[in-house]
């Protein structure tokens, strides 16, 4: 069933997403070659504590971290570990925020130092689907049309688009209806109505779209080494077009 949230609803989630924003700010400042994802997954426990919030997803299902880092060849999921981030690495930085019962999501890929052209283009391309496929998400469409928009872009400039990991409706539950695929045929699916919150997160690869899991049962990977980038917000659907939420 998908849950239709109330103004005053989308209000308390869009202030769990301006803290996960800027959350993500300070992230940014801390990326360089050197620094660890656990570092990284130390100060987002602490920012999110010292802000009164909580990462949701540590715990889920067993999941001990507060974020996923994600890098190079991992497509999501990825556990923070003591490896040092190199000059060149990509990695995704995904969190989960709940303030006050609401949740809001938002996953963003960040370049180490100086990255390839290759990478460069990934992470450029993965960025500008994410909007595309937001300027689809209007009321009256459908699911379909934002995976179309996001499938289509991505293709056409030479990357797949990933088919194992989708976006979701959110609130107070991580995972709600609808699901989001990032691919599929314009016009199908759910419709969109006011008061709808999703995520859009397409995960998009310089190689096959397949993806393998490590014998962790969470880090998802390429399948044949490339790399992988991913860009995610969290949209409320109204009635004078999509709302994101967890803008930085």
């Amino acid at each position: 069933m998908i849950v239709i949230k109330t103004p005053e609803e989308i209000e308390l989630m869009r202030k769990a997403g301006e803290l996960l924003a800027a959350c993500h700010r300070e992230i940014a400042k801390l990326i360089k070659p050197g620094v660890t994802p656990l570092e990284i997954d130390a100060f987002v426990e602490k920012y999110l504590a010292e802000h009164g919030a909580t990462p949701e997803q540590k715990g889920f299902h067993g999941y001990p971290f507060a974020t996923c880092a994600s890098v190079n060849d991992v497509i999501c999921h990825g556990f923070p570990n003591d490896t040092p981030l190199k000059e060149g690495d990509i990695v995704t930085v995904d969190m989960v925020v709940k303030l006050n019962g609401w949740l809001a999501d938002s996953a963003w890929s960040y370049a180490v130092g100086s990255i390839s052209p290759q990478a460069s283009h990934l992470l450029k391309v993965t960025k500008e689907s994410l909007y595309r496929g937001i300027q689809q998400a209007v009321v009256g469409n459908r699911i379909g049309d934002i995976s179309h928009a996001i499938q289509s872009y991505a293709e056409a400039e030479g990357l797949s688009v990933v088919r194992d990991f989708i976006g979701h409706g959110i609130g107070r539950e991580m995972h709600e209806a609808p699901q989001v695929p990032h691919y599929g045929p314009a016009g199908k699916g759910p419709r969109l109505r006011e008061g709808m919150v999703i995520t859009i997160e397409p995960m998009l690869n310089t190689g096959a779209y397949h993806t393998q899991v490590d014998l962790d049962g969470w880090t998802a990977r390429t399948i044949d080494g490339g790399l992988s980038a991913q860009y995610e917000h969290t949209i409320a659907i109204t009635a004078h077009g999509p709302v994101i939420l967890t803008e930085q």
